[in-house]
């Protein structure tokens, strides 16, 4: 019998996109989860036969736990995850269904990984953090990683060209960002950074070229620098056009905090951007570009070893990040009881076999640096 998959937030762009993925690549049955019956209807439709809509909220726990119960693998893509708890992920590990989200902040990070006893107990696979960034991201890191002896700097920089195809949502991610100071490993040691600051310009490849990008608080911070030994892990996120990261600058930078605090506010500033990318992003495009820089020692010498990759819709690149995941889960490739981030979860040979798949191609460079650039 087929596998049956529940995405909860189905509906929304980035689950619709995991569901045309799943779609292509599993014989999976779909059940499409959301409060908006006729935005889950319309999926549905492209799924045919094997789509189903279910109208559900997320607060409704009873038609939580029931259709849980139901599915062999769970898609969370209900974001933001600012303020998620582990409901749906703790009801999962009772009920020994499989696990997968596309969760985007450390602090919903945080809380899920203190699940992984639960989830080992229960022989329940849990990914987290599964879409392009993070997701894809983190596995471009892990396959740099692999190719020195020692790496001792991360350096992760993403740019989202308009809205990204993703919606309001990701809007309301951006400005949620801005909220607070967070804490980056830098140098082996924690410092508090502030959101939106510390502008670099990075060389992305074309048609997205120079762009600057800026601190944001992202799960990367945090999981890679767990994961790996490394000294340094830095994660910038940008723009394009780039006076979209002037305006999101000057919001972090002279708005009042408590304002950035109000949910009004949030709502506010999301609604008006993405009206305004709804304007440009005939000519921005939808895409991303992410930049992947590891610097280390190989073969006693300084190495550099970066990876880049781009795609002209950043919610169908998520959804091949997510859906990938989901594919090895079903087809049992990757059983891996408890909770865990992807690049602790997947393994290279795979990563790079899903996404061939897809089509999605990896630039990689490696290159020998001055013994000083280590320290530097």
């Amino acid at each position: 019998m087929s596998a049956q998959v529940l995405i909860l937030g189905g509906s929304g762009r980035i689950g619709s996109s995991v569901a045309a993925d799943l779609l292509t690549f599993t014989q999976a049955k779909i059940v499409i989860a959301g409060r908006n019956p006729i935005l889950g209807k319309k999926v549905c439709d492209h799924l045919g036969e094997r789509g189903q809509f279910l109208p559900l909220d997320l607060g409704d726990h009873d038609g939580l736990t029931q259709a849980i119960s139901q599915a062999d693998l769970v898609i969370h893509c209900a974001g933001p995850f600012h303020y998620r708890d582990t409901q749906v992920l703790e009801t999962c590990i009772h009920h020994g269904v499989s696990y997968v989200d596309v969760s985007d902040h450390p602090s919903f990070t945080r809380k899920a990984m203190n699940c992984t006893a639960a989830a080992a107990a229960a022989g329940v696979t849990a990914i987290v953090n599964t879409g392009i960034f993070p997701g894809i991201s983190n596995s471009m890191v892990r396959q740099d990683v692999e190719q020195l002896d020692e790496a001792e700097t991360i350096h992760l920089s993403y740019a989202v060209a308009g809205s990204g195809g993703a919606g309001v949502t990701v809007m309301r991610t951006t400005f949620l960002g801005l909220q607070k100071p967070f804490s980056a490993w830098i140098d082996g040691a924690w410092k508090t950074v502030k959101p939106y600051s510390d502008r670099e310009t990075i060389e992305f490849p074309q048609p997205y070229g120079r762009t600057g990008v800026y601190w944001f608080d992202m799960p990367e911070t945090f999981t890679l620098s767990s994961t790996f030994p490394v000294k340094t892990v830095i994660t910038k996120f940008g723009t394009i056009p780039d006076f979209y990261n002037h305006l999101t600058w000057s919001v972090a930078r002279w708005w009042h905090p408590w304002l950035l605090k109000q949910p009004f506010v949030i709502e506010f500033l999301s609604q008006v951007s993405h009206f305004m990318t709804d304007v440009t992003d005939s000519f921005s495009g939808i895409g991303v570009a992410i930049r992947s820089e590891v610097i280390g020692m190989k073969d006693g010498k300084a190495t550099q070893v970066c990876s880049t990759l781009t795609h002209p819709n950043t919610a169908i690149a998520a959804g091949y990040g997510t859906g990938s995941i989901a594919e090895l889960i079903l087809s049992g490739q990757l059983d891996k009881p408890g909770v865990w981030v992807v690049e602790q979860a997947l393994p290279t040979n795979l990563f790079t076999q899903t996404l061939q798949q897809r089509g999605i191609q990896i630039e990689q460079s490696i290159q020998t640096l001055p013994h000083a650039t280590i320290n530097s």
